[in-house]
């Protein structure tokens, strides 16, 4: 896999919330820090940071680098970007937490505004080259197998639906036995897409690695990259959360972020095969119509 181009400064808290997880508690400091005070770190020198951190230079270091930047020089021009985009508007006044006798208006608001940044930071995060790279696979696939557990599942059936409504042969697995047994049957040409937050859900990694050895391209979308679902993943799409609370389970947003991904791949797909796209959508709402109608 190619290794991917700094992120935009806006999509820095992304990336750090989606590999919070897998950093080293020193570099989950360091990263933790630049996201909550960019203005400031981005005058810090590499050993100021690391003294205010309680950490080393190497980590300050290793950190930018596995957030995408090149070095320390290059973070902090994304920090000093990010300031000054912040700077031109207002800091949201709504927090996430949400207390066990918070009156139901909060409780909408509280949830609304995460919602929302989990969507502005999957939006700023997702990488456009793989995922034109992926548009363009599944539109010319001649099979594509959908994997998925839990709270993933149900966004895998609605990628599947979604391309089968536009003609395309897509089926969602959500029964690892039968994934794998359909995964042995993929071959190149076609296309197996794994969704898994955690990225490590080895459910959903296995058939993906059995799709992997039998020729197909293979995508994962999940909000951990290095995590190992990306081994078996041609093309990999990250996703954001919000910060799990005791009352706000990390599904719930991860599947937020998730279903945005499959609309943009949905929506990309029907644009290239739009010549048999619009005939298949509409032949499907009008198959649907007397569903929908008052009796």
């Amino acid at each position: 896999m190619e290794k991917p181009v700094a992120p935009a400064p806006a999509a820095l808290r992304a990336r750090v919330r989606a590999l919070g997880p897998s950093m080293t508690r020193s570099m989950q400091t360091v990263a933790e820090a630049v996201a909550a005070d960019p203005a400031g770190c981005a005058r810090l020198t590499v050993s100021a940071l690391a003294a205010r951190t309680g950490t080393s230079e190497a980590t300050v270091v290793r950190t930018a680098r596995l957030l995408g930047y090149p070095g320390y020089r290059d973070l902090r021009l994304a920090l000093a970007a990010l300031a000054a985009q912040q700077e031109s508007g207002a800091a949201p006044a709504v927090t996430v937490d949400i207390a066990v006798d918070d009156p139901l208006a909060d409780v909408v608001a509280k949830l609304a505004h995460e919602e929302a940044q989990t969507l502005a930071d999957t939006a700023a995060g997702l990488d456009l080259t793989q995922l034109a790279a992926a548009v363009t696979a599944l539109a010319t696939a001649r099979r594509i197998d959908v994997y998925g557990i839990g709270a993933s599942a149900l966004v895998g059936q609605d990628l599947a639906q979604k391309l089968l409504r536009i003609g395309l042969v897509a089926h969602a697995h959500s029964d690892p036995h039968l994934a794998v047994t359909n995964a042995v049957q993929l071959r190149p040409g076609d296309v197996a897409v794994a969704i898994t937050h955690s990225g490590s859900t080895g459910d959903v990694i296995e058939p993906l690695r059995t799709a992997f050895e039998r020729g197909a391209t293979t995508v994962a979308l999940t909000g951990r990259p290095n995590a190992p679902v990306a081994h078996y993943a041609d093309l990999v799409l990250a996703t954001s959360a919000a910060r799990e609370t005791q009352l706000r389970p990390a599904a719930m947003s991860s599947r937020t972020s998730q279903l945005l991904v499959v609309d943009c791949l949905f929506v990309g797909v029907a644009q290239q095969t739009y010549e048999t796209a619009a005939p298949a959508l509409a032949a499907s709402y009008e198959a649907l119509a007397h569903r929908h109608t008052a009796r």
